[in-house]
């Protein structure tokens, strides 16, 4: 039991994580994008239209990013099972490739671009590295413990 609440806590954890990253990484990519049109955006502006992201669209990301971190890690957990020292480097190039599927499956299979930050190469590879932070953060509160011995 405590083994499954802590894959639980670790797993949502990475998807709290990954998508309100995201969110932030993808706000402020489209600000960038409009201040090239129409000049600076007050720091004021950033936090406010950050704040409004953080609450409207991290949600929809996270159900995203929860259904892609969880195949992902389902089979990073197999794989390190025979590559048992490089744990933390899988979990984290899991969680990339994972949210890089997700991005490039949307792309494929919307007829608009659902994620204003993923028209450029730059926003595309920063979204896919909040991915690796997820699989940080998992690896990180998902280890497993060895019990201490008891000296006698």
């Amino acid at each position: 039991m405590k083994l499954a609440l802590r894959w639980l806590l670790a797993w949502l954890s990475a998807v709290v994580v990954t998508a309100a990253l995201g969110s932030i990484v993808q706000t402020q990519f489209n600000l960038a994008r409009i201040a090239e049109l129409d000049g600076p955006i007050s720091i004021g502006d950033r936090l406010q239209v950050t704040g409004f992201d953080l609450v409207s669209f991290a949600p929809t990301f996270a159900i995203i990013v929860a259904l892609a971190l969880l195949i992902a890690f389902v089979v990073a957990g197999a794989l390190v099972r025979w590559v048992t020292k490089a744990r933390m480097p899988l979990f984290m190039l899991a969680g990339f490739v994972a949210i890089a599927a997700a991005l490039a499956i949307m792309s494929a299979m919307l007829p608009v671009t659902a994620i204003g930050a993923t028209r450029s190469l730059a926003g595309f590879l920063t979204l896919s590295l909040c991915g690796a932070v997820g699989g940080w953060l998992y690896a990180s509160v998902f280890t497993r413990k060895k019990p201490e011995r008891q000296n006698l």
